[in-house]
């Protein structure tokens, strides 16, 4: 698959099939996604893995702040993957002061870098993804025994697609551009 043809195709997947992916497949997805850029290349993305039905289920009840269509997506994946983050060291330096203006946001900005890179890899390998930004990070970190070094970032839930959406409506690239 050509890169530009996997960034215009990728979809947010929230259908899944019945249909298990391997942990191998996952393992090759997350070894492509370690290569997503970061601040001063820290390398602070995590992946927790859970293909445990019981957890997902305990995750979709308790973690989602109540949110039945982000609780019915994590039901009907394969997998939900969190997305971690090491804290105090995106947009920081070794004696713990900002390096930019931004202070800790920056963290989520290489989040960011990092799911974006986990779908795509994904997507090479015929796995769908959503990424789910409404959760109880405090539960959810409580739920896979998160220490506190790290971060929940996001949610990414994950299997083979039960179909292949549709590509939303986009604005002409005149809408995203401004040259000066």
């Amino acid at each position: 698959m050509e890169l530009i043809e996997g960034i215009k195709g990728r979809r947010s997947v929230r259908q899944f099939a019945e249909q298990r992916v391997s942990r191998e497949t996952i393992e090759k997805i997350i070894d492509a996604a370690r290569f997503a850029p970061s601040w001063k290349n820290s390398q602070t993305a995590r992946y927790v893995v859970i293909d445990s039905r019981g957890t997902m289920e305990l995750i979709a009840d308790e973690g989602v702040m109540g949110r039945a269509h982000n609780a019915g997506i994590i039901r009907g994946a394969a997998a939900l993957v969190v997305l971690t983050s090491v804290k105090g060291k995106s947009g920081y330096e070794p004696d713990g002061s900002f390096t930019t203006s931004k202070g800790n946001e920056w963290q989520m900005f290489d989040a960011g870098i990092a799911a974006q890179t986990f779908c795509l890899a994904a997507y090479s390998y015929g796995v769908g993804s959503v990424i789910m930004g409404i959760f109880d990070e405090h539960e959810v970190g409580r739920i896979i025994g998160l220490d506190d070094s790290h971060v929940v970032s996001a949610l990414i839930a994950i299997g083979y697609p039960a179909q292949e959406p549709n590509a939303p409506k986009r604005d002409g690239v005149g809408e995203y551009i401004r040259f000066i």
